[in-house]
């Protein structure tokens, strides 16, 4: 499935028209209000919203291919696929860097303005990623490199009650509320969420930037969260990462290849939302960890506490089966006692209902004052499948000693789309 969105960056680089920055007032206008001071910037983009609603998109059917050159082969010229039955950045390799940034609607952006919003971002988004600069860009020399740039779009319930009620599943709203929860914290909800991933912070930076320009006359920022994970390169292909407990983050994680992963993830048609087929369900949790008490257990209570090895995350009744090896949690020890304990995180995250399975996609994130894990996931329900794995850790896990979560926030993620369709379209039909 990843393999689809992986494209070399010459097949997917493709020309944007210039015209509109060397012909015309725009530019002026857009130098003149940047230079003019605050109160000209949010006017002072040249191809605002109500400019650009009629500016030909970017086409990659349509125009030419970019030269390949010296400067765009190599670690961060590499482009992938926007285009695709799912949107990119889900089931691709993990990026070294991640954004998660939310929005709230402004009151007056209805269904008509959320479809020209749509719009605007699907034309962008498949400029960014193919290594091209968007209409307008003052700054065109920071799009050429990608380095693998994703950005996957998801709507929180308040944007599909705009565009019609009756369209919104019922797992889309706040999650049922935990008992060791402490939120509130201004990294919950949103009506909107882009999570923009790359291998490189550059890109990053510049395509939300760039995605803002789109977004503001229609929403406000709610929040922006940041993670991160080891550099491509710096561990083996295909290594687990480690949060920044250094445990290994994210064993028997379900594969695009394993015969149930499409029912785990992707909405089908009996969920009842034709507009959400091929999409999925996206739940991210901030979890703050506490590091500095966590320092003061020694490695054995380490061990015992997640149930896995730290050298290499390999189950505490298995220890020489490597990572992926099952665990067995009947083993006892010489006392008759179990091995992994009854409190132990993986077994309280561990379900008898193969269903009842995540796809994560965490990642850690240290802002010099508090450091833990944005920990992100995708299914097909998050009330048959996140929630009752969570309910489990909520009432006994012995890593809640050491983690509290501090931000929730759940999201649809709208399904994949072609060259020529608008990211969306669906849900506006």
């Amino acid at each position: 499935m990843a393999k689809e969105h992986l494209k070399a960056s010459e097949n997917e680089a493709h020309r944007l028209s210039r015209r509109a920055l060397l012909t015309g007032g725009a530019v002026g206008a857009g130098i003149g209000a940047l230079l003019g001071g605050a109160g000209g910037v949010a006017g002072g983009y040249a191809l605002a919203e109500r400019d650009r609603a009629n500016e030909p998109r970017f086409d990659p059917e349509a125009e030419p291919a970019l030269t390949p050159s010296a400067d765009r082969e190599g670690f961060g010229g590499e482009a992938l696929s926007c285009h695709g039955d799912h949107q990119a950045g889900i089931v691709t390799v993990p990026a070294t860097h991640v954004r998660h940034i939310a929005y709230t609607l402004r009151p007056e952006t209805d269904r008509a303005a959320i479809a020209r919003m749509l719009r605007l971002l699907t034309g962008d988004i498949e400029a960014l990623t193919a290594g091209v600069a968007p209409l307008a860009d003052p700054e065109p020399e920071l799009a050429e490199r990608p380095a693998r740039l994703t950005v996957t779009l998801g709507v929180g319930a308040e944007l599909v009650d705009r565009v019609d009620p009756a369209k919104r599943p019922a797992w889309l709203a706040p999650l049922p509320a935990f008992t060791l929860d402490q939120l509130g914290n201004g990294f919950d909800g949103g009506d909107l969420l882009l999570i923009v991933q790359a291998d490189d912070q550059l890109p990053v930076a510049h395509a939300a930037r760039m995605l803002h320009r789109d977004l503001d006359r229609f929403a406000e920022v709610a929040w922006v969260q940041e993670g991160f994970r080891q550099a491509r390169g710096a561990e083996a292909k295909g290594a687990t990462m480690r949060n920044l407990m250094g445990q290994v983050d994210g064993t028997v994680n379900p594969a695009p290849d394993d015969a149930d992963f499409d029912s785990l993830v992707w909405v089908d048609s009996a969920a009842g939302q034709p507009w959400l087929v091929g999409g999925s369900a996206f739940v991210l949790r901030r979890i703050r960890m506490e590091l500095d008490t966590w320092d003061r257990v020694d490695r054995p209570g380490r061990e015992q506490t997640i149930g896995r090895t730290l050298a290499d995350g390999a189950a505490l009744s298995n220890p020489h089966g490597g990572e992926n090896a099952p665990a067995d949690f009947d083993a006892k020890n010489a006392l008759g006692l179990p091995i992994i304990s009854s409190a132990a995180h993986i077994r309280r995250a561990t379900s008898q209902d193969p269903s009842e399975r995540i796809v994560r996609r965490a990642v850690n994130y240290d802002t010099g004052h508090e450091a833990g894990l944005l920990f992100g996931c995708y299914q097909r329900d998050p009330l048959r499948q996140f929630v009752p794995i969570q309910r489990r850790l909520d009432e006994a896990d012995l890593l809640n000693e050491w983690v509290t979560h501090t931000g929730s926030a759940v999201f649809a993620v709208l399904p994949g789309f072609r060259s020529g369709e608008t990211l969306g379209a669906a849900l506006l039909a």
